[in-house]
């Protein structure tokens, strides 16, 4: 399928916690149309892969104002390598999108599509029912990070067993880091991540992107989408609707 990305109408950053976060809003915020607000996977994959919902602000289609952003420690916001561990988590990247709301005048209504991580964040967001929340939209994202891994560990019993005993070497090492697991990883996400052989740019750039800063990735997530060892490890949302006192359906 062929798209074009549209260019931004404008860009800009907001400054939140230790640094600013970059965005760039596609389509016109003032036209009257409720607004898309896209949040990015990863953690510290950027904006770029998701660019293609730029259609959804064409004046020829729905004409919807679509906002993506990069979030802190990625991309085009500040990047912060040196924070300490634990200064990445959920309720910082749920503060940072209230933020950005309030700083664009959309916070008592807008849509939201979070894409992977990004999904994880829309559902926290989410079952603390934000007023402005209209419509979510939650794309290719766990409900559970050990559902996540029991159904990983599934895809991966069925790679070349000579691919998986790399795998297991190097994460049982603790080199992760090899070229020879960079290796055997993309034979597992030529499969089951991104299955457009060579990746497309867009995907190849968020790639790229957590390769030059792993910091957020790997402290929140691990060193791979199936070898999660980082802080989210256990996260889930499964119970959490019912038990939210935001719950309202």
């Amino acid at each position: 399928m062929n798209y074009e990305i549209l260019p931004p109408r404008t860009e800009g950053r907001v400054r939140f916690s230790d640094g600013e976060t970059w965005y760039r809003i596609t389509g016109d915020l003032e036209s009257g149309v409720t607004p898309l607000v896209v949040a990015h996977g990863g953690p510290g994959a950027t904006h770029l892969y998701l660019l293609s919902l730029t259609a959804f602000a064409d004046p020829d289609g729905p004409a919807r104002p679509v906002i993506h952003y990069d979030q802190l420690g990625c991309g085009n916001s500040t990047h912060l390598p040196d924070a300490d561990p634990s200064y990445w988590n959920v309720d910082l990247f749920l503060d940072e999108l209230d933020n950005l709301l309030d700083h664009l005048g959309i916070a008592d209504s807008y849509h939201l599509l979070g894409q992977s991580w990004g999904g994880m964040l829309a559902s926290e967001h989410a079952v603390r029912r934000s007023a402005g929340l209209k419509r979510l939209v939650i794309s290719n994202s766990p409900a559970s990070m050990p559902l996540w891994l029991e159904a990983a560990a599934a895809l991966r019993a069925e790679l070349p067993a000579e691919v998986e005993e790399t795998l297991r070497k190097h994460e049982e090492a603790e080199t992760t880091d090899s070229p020879e697991y960079a290796a055997a990883m993309k034979v597992f996400y030529d499969r089951h991540v991104c299955r457009v052989v060579p990746n497309p740019p867009e995907v190849a750039a968020a790639f790229a992107s957590i390769e030059e800063n792993p910091t957020v990735y790997h402290t929140m997530n691990g060193p791979s989408e199936f070898h999660v060892i980082g802080s989210m490890k256990d996260w889930s949302i499964v119970d959490r609707p019912r038990r939210s006192p935001y719950r309202r359906w």
